[in-house]
């Protein structure tokens, strides 16, 4: 099975292991992601604004690239899962923005939300499977326990996102017990850790951090995983707990190391 696979900015920087582990396990794990040619940056934050239009073409080009090599497209980073699939939402119900950017863009075909939006984890719970995940793992984290950590980006708005339940969500303890690790549940694992208020009001974010990275030390947790590279950035400065990608633990258990093909 192939993928459009759009890797965003941060992946390109300072959360490379975030995409170099993506691409190798997703060969692991039978499935390719074809990066898409020519993308450019999402940018970082959804725009709120009903008649913001050029912030969302970025995305509106990759969304319709993917649909032109008739693929659904794939995103690791969890803020830029969240705008491609709201500004592909956009496109498929909101008639006035749908209208202004297919004018702007002048497509050969108007684009119109047809193209199907996944994160990496919905690739490995909806297409893979969690039980043949189990299957695929040669070096199971048994007695690590490990706290899941959503944010808000994965699953906010839930009507749009559609990722998971917001309140309860499961996905990443699934995924941790399919690795053979002890998912931690704590209360502030869908928690916002400050991310977008981190540099006008750093002792903010810092206590908001620091709450729950807290939380999860105080229920025994021996790290977090995350899909997000600034909440990572964040979550790293408490200091409590290691702070690590999911597809770090996802390339630990398939044994699949950095200098593999």
């Amino acid at each position: 099975m192939k993928y459009s696979y759009y890797p965003g900015c941060t992946l390109r920087n300072k959360a490379k292991d975030l995409d170099l582990y993506a691409r190798k396990c997703a060969v692991a794990l039978g499935f390719e992601l074809e990066e898409l040619t020519d993308w450019q940056c999402c940018g970082g934050v959804y725009p709120l604004g009903s008649d913001e239009i050029a912030s969302k073409l970025p995305s509106v080009r990759a969304l319709n690239d993917a649909k032109q090599k008739g693929q659904d497209l794939v995103a690791v980073c969890s803020a830029c899962y969240h705008v491609l699939k709201r500004v592909n939402d956009d496109m498929a119900n909101v008639a006035d923005i749908q209208t202004r950017a297919n004018n702007y863009m002048a497509l050969e075909e108007p684009y119109k939300g047809e193209t199907a939006v996944l994160h990496f984890l919905e690739v490995l719970r909806d297409r893979v499977g969690f039980e043949e995940l189990k299957k695929k793992v040669v070096n199971p984290l048994t007695g690590r326990k490990i706290g899941a950590y959503y944010g808000c980006l994965l699953l906010r708005p839930s009507d749009v996102m559609a990722f998971d339940d917001p309140e309860n969500p499961t996905i990443l303890e699934d995924f941790i017990r399919a690795l053979g690790a002890t998912p931690v549940v704590y209360p502030y694992r869908n928690e916002c850790c400050g991310g977008y208020i981190s540099l006008k009001e750093p002792n903010l974010a810092a206590s908001m951090c620091d709450k729950i990275t807290s939380s999860a030390a105080g229920f025994e947790a021996d790290c977090l995983v995350t899909a997000c590279p600034l909440c990572k950035y964040n979550l790293n400065k408490s200091g409590k707990l290691p702070i690590v990608y999911f597809t770090e633990l996802l390339a630990e258990a398939l044994g699949v190391k950095e200098g593999d093909k």
